[in-house]
């Protein structure tokens, strides 16, 4: 996955549609709340077996899908528009939790 050219494809999608005013990190924030919402409310009340299971039904698994991509486009435009860097921060992350997260016997995340 192109994580830049994904940004700039998002970047032009919105300004073929005049939109580049509504996409303040506010407002792209707040768009990923609310598309994190639509994702939980399809676990919503499901026990944890019957969520493991979306594959049996191709509609549930392909609304999972929707939400996921949805939720994953809001975040790389909120990166986009704050100037976050989404690998290096994500490493940067990854090496954060490894230190405060050790496993036994001290190895580390590299």
């Amino acid at each position: 996955m192109d994580v830049k050219a994904l940004q700039r494809q998002l970047r032009d999608f919105a300004a073929a549609r005049d939109w580049q005013p509504y996409h303040t990190p506010k407002n792209l924030a707040m768009a990923l709340m609310v598309e994190a919402a639509e994702l939980l409310e399809l676990f919503q009340w499901l026990t944890p077996e019957e969520s493991r299971s979306l594959t049996i039904d191709v509609a549930d698994k392909e609304r999972v899908a929707d939400e996921i991509a949805d939720v994953l486009l809001y975040l790389l435009q909120l990166a986009d528009h704050t100037g976050v860097d989404l690998e290096q921060a994500v490493l940067a992350k990854l090496a954060k939790n490894a230190r405060k997260h050790p496993v036994a016997g001290g190895r580390e995340y590299k």
